[in-house]
């Protein structure tokens, strides 16, 4: 097959880049505009994927899975090659899976390029999956927004306070355009977390006091990188060690049981400090991230919530959540949830694979058919949480939710093409500084 392949020399700057997806510059709020496609059940919802990579490919499955109606419009990415990888996989998905032509992008609607996002957001879909790596998610999501889509997109939603404050602001214009919003946080979408959070905060454990939350496993993938490739090339195919492309681990994954801590707690972190490395990972090939991270959150009413995260080959692996309350305490992770104490529970009811059930959540509100939903200024929330705990770590400083916020801290790069990039810098506790406003 063949994408339609833009000028791969052709690069954007920032400032264009960000004034070809800001929602101020969209179109006025009309009330077709407000309106979008009126759909009822019956009708076939037509879905674009930005980002073909394997959570991409994974969500494209997700989304087909969750209804009959649902058929794949358009599908882009930055790499030619992803495009047809993923097109090729879905075709073996439909084949496996019963899915049919519908799970198949015609090869027209197939895009690469710098700007292959604006051409699937482009077509008549209904709404769009965003699943490139998190540093191009808050362009992505403006553009989306702006173009009156639907969204569902992966956790996390930025990198860095500037990609925060337009997740925000593109949330916002999300509101006032009536468009739904669903975000890759996929325990909020799960029976087991579902119950268990019902039940917290109907005072099962009386005032959740303290949390200790946990993201620790062994290695991931890497991509080593080819010297024939430009260097924005190979961070962008090794994406998981920039921080500019990935966050770092805590905010990539870690984000997952902090938005648990800040869903039990009901409220979002007012300072962090703790500490971080690199010790396993050292080589060139892990760009620059840390391997480890120890971390303190406060927050309001005297509540803490301790926080660990590492990827080190050779170590135990953990990822749940441990809530404390003034009457009790729990336990969780995927499938699981349990209550110890006078109100003791252990979670024993069916749920849809939370990967599909977000889909089938999303999919409900497009057809207002289920509640309205619009996830963005959470998902943005819990993954500021984790870009502070980041920031505290890479500083060694006390870092607060008001001095994250008002942060000029901008990790893009100035341009957007097949060219060099500075080289990544390793953080230095009581060296590297937060840029403040």
């Amino acid at each position: 097959m063949t994408t339609r392949d833009h000028d791969r020399s052709q690069g954007l700057s920032r400032r264009d880049f960000i004034a070809a997806t800001s929602v101020g510059a969209a179109m006025p709020l009309t009330a077709s505009a407000l309106a979008g496609r009126v759909l009822s059940r019956e009708d076939e919802l037509r879905v674009g994927v930005i980002g073909c990579g394997g959570r991409g490919t994974g969500a494209t499955v997700n989304a087909l899975q969750a209804s009959e109606d649902i058929r794949i419009h358009a599908m882009g990415d930055l790499f030619p090659d992803r495009v047809e990888g993923a097109r090729n996989q879905l075709v073996r998905a439909a084949e496996e899976r019963g899915f049919g032509d519908r799970a198949i992008a015609p090869e027209s609607n197939c895009f690469s390029g710098w700007d292959a996002y604006k051409d699937v957001i482009a077509t008549d879909c209904d709404y769009v999956i965003l699943a490139t790596p998190p540093g191009f998610r808050p362009l992505h999501f403006e553009a989306a927004i702006a173009g009156d889509k639907h969204v569902f997109m992966e956790k996390p939603v930025a990198v860095d306070p500037a990609g925060i404050r337009k997740v925000l602001d593109a949330s916002r214009a999300a509101d006032e355009r009536k468009r739904s919003v669903v975000a890759g946080t996929q325990r909020r979408h799960e029976g087991a977390y579902l119950e268990l959070m019902e039940r917290i905060h109907g005072g099962a454990i009386g005032t959740p006091m303290f949390a200790r939350v946990y993201w620790n496993m062994g290695g991931l993938w890497h991509k080593d990188a080819k010297t024939e490739s430009s260097e924005m090339e190979n961070h962008v195919r090794n994406w998981l060690y920039h921080t500019w492309l990935s966050g770092d681990h805590i905010v990539e994954q870690h984000v997952h049981n902090l938005d648990v801590a800040n869903w039990a707690f009901q409220a979002r972190p007012t300072s962090v400090f703790g500490v971080g490395g690199r010790q396993a990972r050292t080589d060139a090939r892990f760009g620059h991230i840390f391997d480890h991270f120890g971390l303190e959150y406060a927050y309001p009413g005297d509540r803490v919530a301790l926080s660990m995260c590492r990827q080190q080959i050779g170590t135990p692996g953990r990822v749940q959540e441990r809530i404390t309350g003034t009457e009790g305490s729990t336990w969780s992770q995927s499938g699981s949830a349990e209550i110890y104490g006078k109100n003791a529970w252990k979670f024993s009811g069916k749920q849809t694979n939370p990967y599909v059930q977000e889909h089938i959540d999303l999919q409900a509100s497009i057809r207002g058919t289920g509640a309205h939903l619009n996830e963005g200024q959470r998902i943005a929330e819990s993954t500021m949480t984790a870009i502070m705990g980041r920031e505290a770590a890479y500083t060694g400083q006390v870092i607060t939710w008001d001095e994250i916020m008002s942060s000029s801290l901008d990790l893009t790069p100035e341009v957007y093409a097949f060219a060099e990039n500075p080289l990544d810098v390793v953080a230095v506790p009581g060296i590297t500084e937060l840029n403040r406003s």
